[in-house]
């Protein structure tokens, strides 16, 4: 701005706070309705209140009193104008008032050179004010169940986190903070699919239901399909999409390992990647097999909430109680104890045994015996969800589901002989 070195420093300021202030005002003029005879606002109004703004954080000296009688004075004046809108229609919404007020604050920020924070606060102005109807139409759209949600997530993720001390204590070493930030990590995650499955419902059908599912639980989400193809026989693509959900698995899998070990993930990455392009890929190719339409014809899944606050708690304590088991197993038992634990933990959910295994490693537990652990358990994992989608299944739906997880298990242990 080398030519405007003629011009005063506040001459450059004048100049911004009516560049920003012109802006919302020529929105509001814009949606002005053609018929209104009275309507607060526009090109010249907004101007001014922005340059009121500047005038009396420059007059004050540093003090807050002025600025703050200036903005009541204008406060009132809006005040008026909302009361003489809501008079003569009944009805009258407040927004151009409160975006005057904004642009009165966009003046004093100017003058304090918060020229990042005076900007900002005009393009979000602008951005809100002209998109009235799809914000609004988004807002009908959000349950209430949705913004509960929402709230859940930050309270785990920006309220409990922070407070935890970063440090690790007693005998097992256990860290709140890096225990806490497991659990957000693993709800980032599921909260991500509750996300897709939410906007995605009505399209897609069962297989976009089984990919999303299976990045916050494919067991779950195995179950859930087991159950639909009891009253929907459709074995190729129930079967199909419970193979994807599996193969899901492993991609959340690698993405844990690369938040939490990458020594694991060097280890473990190019496998988890192969199971999971071989399960996506014959899943998807076996769910079309003779049923090229299924999937568009197939009801979807109806997506879980997976921000339950006592399932947040339930899986802290699972994690604190699987980093403890592997000590001790490491110490008691050995190599051997571990791989017992890990398939004992395939027959529920296997994330909390994992990320134990993330935070040991290599400190406790050797990385080869940590790695070897894991594919243990994924293994056995998959193979009880396929006992799983047996049980529940339709007859032909159970026996293509059950052999296919039983030789993704086969298929995740072959690194161990390699």
């Amino acid at each position: 701005m080398k030519y405007l070195n003629w011009m005063p420093a506040e001459g450059t300021q004048i100049l911004f706070v009516l560049f920003l202030s012109f802006l919302v005002g020529l929105e509001r003029e814009e949606h002005r309705a053609p018929d209104d005879r009275f309507a607060f606002g526009g090109v010249r109004t907004f101007p001014l209140i922005g340059m009121i703004g500047y005038a009396c954080a420059l007059l004050s000296a540093g003090s807050l009193v002025l600025p703050a009688t200036g903005f009541a004075v204008v406060g009132a004046f809006l005040l008026m104008s909302y009361r003489h809108n809501l008079g003569a229609s009944g009805f009258a919404g407040v927004t151009t008032e409160m975006s005057g007020l904004a642009t009165y604050l966009v003046g004093a920020l100017i003058y304090r050179q918060s020229f990042w924070m005076a900007t900002t606060l005009t393009v979000a102005s602008v951005l809100l004010l002209e998109l009235k109807v799809r914000l609004e139409t988004l807002a009908r759209r959000i349950d209430t169940t949705d913004v509960l949600t929402l709230a859940k997530f930050l309270l785990l993720a920006a309220v409990v986190l922070p407070l935890l001390p970063d440090a690790s204590f007693g005998p097992f070493a256990i860290n709140p903070f890096r225990t806490w930030l497991v659990v957000v990590a693993v709800s980032a995650v599921s909260y991500a699919s509750y996300l897709c499955q939410r906007l995605a419902r009505g399209r897609g059908g069962i297989v976009l239901a089984a990919l999303l599912g299976g990045a916050y639980s494919s067991t779950v989400t195995t179950v859930v399909i087991a159950r639909r193809s009891a009253e929907d026989d459709r074995p190729h693509l129930s079967s199909g999409a419970t193979l994807m959900a599996s193969g899901i698995m492993y991609l959340r899998l690698a993405a844990l390992l690369a938040l939490f070990n990458r020594g694991l993930l060097t280890r473990l990455g190019p496998a988890f990647l192969g199971l999971a392009a071989l399960a996506l890929g014959f899943g998807a190719f076996w769910s079309r097999r003779r049923e090229s339409d299924a999937a568009a014809a197939a009801g979807n899944l109806e997506p879980r909430n997976p921000l339950e606050l006592g399932t947040a708690l339930l899986f802290a304590l699972l994690f604190v109680a699987m980093l403890v088991a592997t000590h001790l197993a490491i110490r008691f038992l050995g190599d051997a104890g571990v791989y017992s634990l890990a398939g004992i933990m395939g027959v529920t959910d296997v994330d909390p045994f994992i990320l134990g295994l993330t935070q040991s490693a290599p400190a406790l537990t050797p990385l080869p015996v940590a790695a070897a652990a894991i594919l243990i358990a994924a293994a056995s994992n998959n193979a009880i969800k396929g006992v799983y989608a047996y049980a529940w299944s339709s007859r032909r739906a159970g026996r293509e589901s059950l052999a296919m997880l039983l030789a993704l298990a086969a298929l995740g242990l072959l690194p161990l002989v390699l």
